[in-house]
């Protein structure tokens, strides 16, 4: 590694080697020569005169790029494609002269992109279902264990760990349903040429319409899509880079969620990240443990929420048939909006993988609380037992402002019940208060909100991509 020089941290420290790959040059070219041989063998298959001898040349020269001769190439030319076309030429002898036939550099370009997005998103979809999985068997494993809900932050109605779990599962479902949706839909340029006349080919099947309207579907059967956009200027609608980025913004939004109640949770001492026997938490405090995992992924989502503006900044200023100033802006948007998210993905994984749940200190919590909670059923109980319910809800709201100021301006502990239990009023005692304590008795259909939708909404997806699961993130620091 060089160290006088930048070096992306998406590269370095977050981005896994897989989806690294999609987007390297290796992967880039080789894709580029896949689309000269399909566009080669569909003109030859509409009666263009290109023999299965050159087509041949073409296919066995597909993987062993001459990276040398095209760099060489390009500085003489400047103009990357052009270079490889060149290059391709060189070791295809015969096939030289048919080699990107009627075809404008957005024809490899474009198309390129649309299959590396398609990859990417592809591996994105796994890592979502396999966090999914790693959720579902945290939420199953604590579908009952009460815990203290929150709204505002502010102590709620008590719900389930797993109950809580769901919440984190449902956002990221979505995200899942709309990256599929975009996948589901991507369509190829096609060989729509230099303003998306398709001239070039009009001329060179001598103006025979049909061959030029069967060109597409063909080039996109061969490269394992169902269509090509119908119509298109130079490039394939640069909104489509924006389709694909807000799906990973919605990905991000997700992870954001989960990695802030994490975040929240593990101040509280309830719920931890993974924290490893040797992990420094601070330099100076010792004893923290920080959850550094959770942290970056709130980090890295917020840069994708972010880098989402950029195509859709860029598909608006694109003037006419085509203008160039998306191309520098989508070499750096494109790639490290998916190397961010992947990154994102990781961490998701490796947390939720990890999860260390503290039982006594969400019973703790839970308890002190619990009496406000309670309330409404010892008022109801009272009332059952004589008493008049408008003047048992006054002296509960008096009770409670009391037992609410003992903790807050003396530190003390919650003692409601003994206050209620004290007051004639009720005609309980702290024995008959103490049964209404039962935490299980106040987390409503918790439990079986859970069950139900593992079993209806989440099982039926890891069942038809159990192929893929069990996957595991090695976080590099």
């Amino acid at each position: 590694m060089a160290n006088d020089r930048y070096v992306s941290p998406l590269s370095e420290r977050y981005a896994s080697k897989e989806m690294q790959y999609i987007f390297s040059p290796d992967m880039k070219f080789r894709t580029w020569r896949k689309l000269w041989i399909a566009l080669a063998e569909t003109e030859q298959e509409l009666g263009l005169p290109i023999t299965d001898e050159q087509i041949s040349e073409l296919k066995a020269h597909a993987d062993d790029i001459n990276y040398e001769e095209a760099k060489a190439r390009e500085k003489v030319v400047r103009h990357d494609v052009m270079s490889h076309v060149y290059a391709y030429g060189l070791q295809c002898p015969k096939a030289k002269g048919i080699i990107h036939l009627g075809a404008t550099s957005c024809y490899v370009g474009d198309n390129t992109d649309v299959i590396i997005m398609r990859e990417a998103l592809r591996l994105v979809r796994r890592k979502l279902i396999n966090v999914l999985a790693e959720l579902a068997k945290f939420a199953d494993e604590y579908k009952s264990l009460p815990t203290l809900g929150f709204t505002h932050f502010q102590p709620a109605q008590p719900t389930t760990v797993g109950k809580r779990a769901t919440l984190w599962m449902q956002e990221f479902y979505l995200a899942l349903v709309e990256v599929e949706h975009v996948l589901g839909n991507l369509k190829l340029l096609g060989s729509k040429g230099t303003t998306g006349t398709q001239a070039s080919f009009l001329e060179l099947f001598d103006g025979d319409l049909d061959k030029v309207d069967r060109l597409d579907p063909m080039i996109a059967e061969k490269m394992g899509f169902d269509g090509c956009v119908p119509v298109s200027g130079q490039t394939y609608p640069r909104l489509v880079d924006t389709i694909v980025l807000n799906a990973l913004g919605i990905v991000a939004s997700a992870a954001m969620k989960l990695g802030t109640d994490i975040r929240l949770l593990q101040h509280l001492k309830e719920v931890e990240e993974p924290f490893e026997k040797s992990q420094i938490g601070s330099s100076a405090m010792a004893y923290k443990r920080n959850p550094m995992r959770s942290e970056r992924i709130c980090s890295l989502s917020r840069y994708v929420m972010i880098d989402v503006l950029n195509p859709a900044v860029t598909a608006g200023t694109q003037w006419f048939e085509r203008t160039l100033d998306d191309s520098a802006n989508k070499r750096l948007s494109i790639p490290e909006g998916f190397l961010a998210i992947d990154g994102v993905l990781d961490l998701c994984l490796n947390v939720t993988d990890g999860l260390k749940v503290y039982p006594k200190v969400i019973e703790k919590r839970l308890m002190s609380e619990l009496p406000f909670m309670a309330t409404e059923n010892i008022m109801m109980d009272a009332v059952k037992a004589g008493g008049d319910r408008q003047e048992l809800h006054e002296r509960i709201r008096e009770l409670s402002m009391e037992a609410g100021r003992r903790v807050k301006e003396e530190g003390k502990d919650n003692n409601l019940l003994e206050l209620i239990a004290a007051d004639p009023a009720f005609h309980m005692s702290i024995e008959e208060l103490q049964k209404s304590m039962e935490p299980s008795r106040y987390i409503g259909c918790a439990p079986h909100q859970v069950e139900r939708f593992l079993r209806d909404v989440i099982r039926p997806v890891l069942e038809a991509n159990k192929d893929i699961l069990g996957e595991k993130a090695e976080i590099n620091v």
